[in-house]
């Protein structure tokens, strides 16, 4: 049964406790994991199949499948299945493309040019979880920006279930334009991806969800290389007045709830009746579901409805818990988009719920968890891109701003830059 919480101080307290829930990773986990990088670190290619036979019951005869095969095996997916995956893709490069920034130059009277540069990086790597969790959705999802941002050669790795590669995450590397896969999973295949071995190659950056080791792992890696983020379990907030319907509530909470036993389900409104009303809906609908058993731990032990005096209210615990998803079901949705300001991804009215964004729409579905969308921002094109800035001067460009310089690197006690500056004003 989802907790009730009658005013917004109670409601407060819980959203705060909700935030420590996945900050702190088991010192056995920590352990563990450091213990599979260094051993991938030190016998590369020896040590993934060690730990992919151990970890995913099988390894294959070659850890990179090659383009046939992955044809092969997206062939025998659904025709409805590929046909939505590539209308899915279709939404989500159109969203992507917009993001897209262009290198830039000035050039000055006096001669100064200066500019920035914007590149995509080398190599990227993509993980996608492969077995029971297995998501084609998170192929496109993290593909495709880096698509569009230049990246060089995109790597997947995803786990290979007994030795057998998935389907559908085949068929989804295939229409993302994935450049090579490799079939390793957990932290092993972090760590493969961030040192490189004779078999697969070091990239620049790894994105992609996965489990605590997955996580764990790209935590401990980062320096060796970027990584998009450190993502805790997934959660729900909806904002709703009184001619919210119960049923698509529900609905909603569920749909993030289903995720983990430790995802978090929460609804903001301002109508007693319809807490209540979306409390008994949530027994009803659950009980029909396949992960019901999820779900109920999920709504039992981090869900919850809390009560508020009016939407303004409503809106500010929104604001300091900063969801991963938000929705907003009122009378008029469009009215709240200026007053929220953290949020992952915001869904507006009655018919835009957070599996339209998970799947299809085209805004990304990697955001930020655990309130950190106070600071993060959402997986895009930006997350696949390095700038550099460029500097031109003349002479005379050099000689008018000399002294401006060599006053702030004497005020540092930098004598070796102001020298720099003046063995050119002696010239």
């Amino acid at each position: 049964m989802i907790q009730i919480f009658s005013n917004a101080l109670e409601g407060r307290c819980y959203l705060e406790q909700l935030k420590q829930r996945s900050r702190e990773t088991g010192k056995e986990v920590e352990a563990a994991v450091s213990q599979i990088i260094e051993k991938v670190r030190v016998k590369g290619d020896e040590a993934v199949r060690e730990y992919s036979l151990r970890f995913d019951g099988g390894v294959p005869e070659q850890l990179e499948i090659g383009r046939e095969e992955m044809e092969r095996l997206s062939n025998t997916c659904d025709p409805d299945f590929l046909a939505a995956l590539r209308r899915a893709a279709k939404n989500i490069s159109e969203f992507h493309a917009r993001q897209k920034q262009q290198s830039w130059l000035e050039t000055r009277e006096d001669g100064v040019i200066l500019g920035q540069r914007i590149r995509g990086l080398e190599r990227v790597g993509i993980y996608v979880p492969g077995g029971t969790a297995a998501y084609p959705s998170s192929v496109l999802m993290n593909a495709i920006p880096a698509k569009i941002a230049g990246v060089r050669e995109i790597v997947m790795a995803t786990p290979a279930k007994n030795g057998i590669p998935n389907p559908d995450i085949m068929a989804a590397a295939l229409v993302a334009g994935v450049d090579r896969v490799f079939l390793m999973g957990g932290a092993q295949a972090v760590a493969a991806l961030a040192f490189g071995t004779n078999s697969i190659p070091k990239v620049d950056k790894i994105v992609g969800p996965g489990n605590i080791f997955v996580a764990t792992a790209k935590k401990q890696l980062y320096g060796t290389v970027d990584i998009d983020m450190i993502a805790g379990p997934s959660e729900i907030l909806v904002l709703a007045d009184e001619t919210a319907n119960p049923v698509y509530l529900a609905a909603d909470l569920m749909s993030q709830a289903e995720h983990d036993v430790m995802a978090s389900a929460i609804l903001l409104t301002t109508s007693v009746a319809l807490a209540e009303q979306t409390a008994a809906e949530l027994e009803r609908q659950s009980a029909g579901l396949s992960r019901n058993e999820i779900i109920s731990r999920s709504i039992r032990d981090f869900g919850a409805v809390i009560v508020c005096e009016s939407m303004a209210e409503a809106v500010a615990l929104a604001n300091e818990a900063a969801p991963e998803h938000l929705e907003v079901c009122a009378a008029n949705p469009m009215e709240y988009i200026g007053r929220i300001n953290n949020a992952g991804s915001v869904f507006l009215g009655n018919y835009a719920p957070e599996p339209l964004g998970d799947y299809y729409a085209g805004p990304n579905h990697v955001l930020p968890t655990s309130g950190t969308a106070r600071f993060f921002s959402p997986l895009s094109v930006d997350s696949f891109i390095k700038k550099s800035s460029f500097i031109y001067y003349t002479k005379e460009a050099l000689q008018a701003a000399g002294d401006d310089i060599v006053r702030l690197a004497e005020a540092e006690g930098l004598t070796a830059h102001a020298n720099s500056i003046r063995v050119r004003q002696k010239d």
